[in-house]
């Protein structure tokens, strides 16, 4: 069934518990252009939901609130970022003519598609609906023998739909909930291990924009590894440089706690941005990942070959092991090689996937390929 049928179905069947239609709140879309608004509403009148348009422009539907929820994902993905972001919202649970009282609750799409779907994240980490895939690091000279694993968040749809990190993470930072998602990001790296018995090394992310509290932060977290009996030196906390919104003094200091009890660090992305090398110099971390888009294609690119090459001599001139990700080729990953970065990962090594055993040898790149 096409998904505007599906929203149709359900916003039929959306009643009370007596049988009858809930209360209508009502959803005010002003339009930033006029093909916004035309393709806002053939997407209304393909999903069978019913509208009416009023001056500024503005186009005004009245819902209740669970079916408004099932419109908000399908309409996002129907819209460009740039009309998301201008595109100005506001839901009346109870519905009403606007008032003065309503302007400062006006939000962007972007942000009321992430803030509407906080129940939704809520309930996946009460019911722990989440897991971990692990994708293996490899040594970049021998890349049919591996060094560590990565943990990656999967969310769990009540569907079983598979919900992937970046959009978790997106909506728990639109509505509060970056602490919870991360401690659950960091349970469930470490159940995968345990399960898995893994004799490797493990990387876990970490998020450091919703640490205020690096104390109680690393205590639940040290809490959870020593609960499992797993020694601190298998653990690598990897940073997204991306993430790194808090102050350079901030994330010093919250590096030196988990150093301080005996894990390591791990900088990821590098190469993604113009604060690379003073980040690196800042934080002066165990690894750093090279940024996929840098490694992709860089046996080609003179311009990417360059930057990579003298951010793996200056890494390993300071005693900071290099991990080149996002290898999918052969050619990348000989280059990689040629290069002296010391680690490679990519789904040209192996893909995300449980782990089969803890015996750390995989096959080798020309026969693990590109799945």
């Amino acid at each position: 069934m096409p998904p505007t049928r599906r929203i149709s179905a359900r916003l039929r069947a959306a009643r009370d518990s007596g049988g009858h239609y809930a209360p209508l709140g009502r959803l005010f879309l002003w339009l930033p252009a006029p093909q916004t608004q035309a393709k806002l509403v053939a997407f209304l009148h393909d999903s069978g939901v019913g509208y009416t348009i009023a001056d500024g422009p503005c186009v005004i539907v009245e819902l209740e609130w669970q079916p408004m929820r099932d419109l908000v994902i399908p309409m996002r993905r129907m819209l460009t970022h740039s009309e998301s972001d201008e595109l100005r919202v506001l839901y009346k649970p109870a519905g009403g003519e606007l008032t003065t009282a309503d302007i400062p609750k006006v939000q962007s799409y972007t942000e009321f598609s992430l803030v509407s779907q906080s129940t939704w994240l809520g309930e996946l980490l009460s019911e722990e609906r989440f897991t971990s895939v692990l994708q293996p690091i490899v040594y970049a000279k021998e890349p049919e023998r591996i060094f560590a694993r990565e943990a990656l968040l999967r969310g769990i749809g009540r569907d079983d739909v598979i919900v992937y990190p970046n959009y978790m993470f997106d909506v728990a930072r639109g509505c509060g909930m970056l602490l919870q998602l991360d401690l659950a990001a960091r349970k469930s790296a470490i159940d995968r291990m345990v399960a898995e018995k893994m004799d490797e090394t493990l990387f876990m992310n970490l998020t450091p924009s919703a640490i205020d509290d690096p104390f109680s932060s690393l205590e639940r977290t040290v809490e959870m590894i020593d609960a499992a009996k797993i020694p601190h030196e298998r653990i690598v906390f990897e940073i997204v440089e991306s993430d790194q919104s808090h102050e350079l003094h901030h994330m010093r200091g919250l590096l030196r706690f988990y150093r301080d009890a005996g894990f390591r660090v791990a900088l990821d992305d590098v190469g993604a941005g113009y604060s690379s090398l003073n980040v690196l110099h800042q934080l002066r971390p165990d690894f750093v990942k090279l940024d996929m888009d840098l490694i992709r294609g860089v046996h080609l690119d003179p311009y990417k070959a360059l930057i990579a090459e003298k951010i793996i001599e200056i890494a390993t001139a300071l005693g900071v092991e290099t991990i080149a990700e996002g290898v999918e080729v052969p050619e990348e990953l000989a280059w990689v090689q040629a290069h002296g970065a010391t680690y490679a990962q990519g789904f040209g090594i192996a893909r995300p996937s449980v782990a089969t055993g803890a015996a750390g040898r995989m096959a080798p790149f020309s026969r693990a390929g590109v799945s």
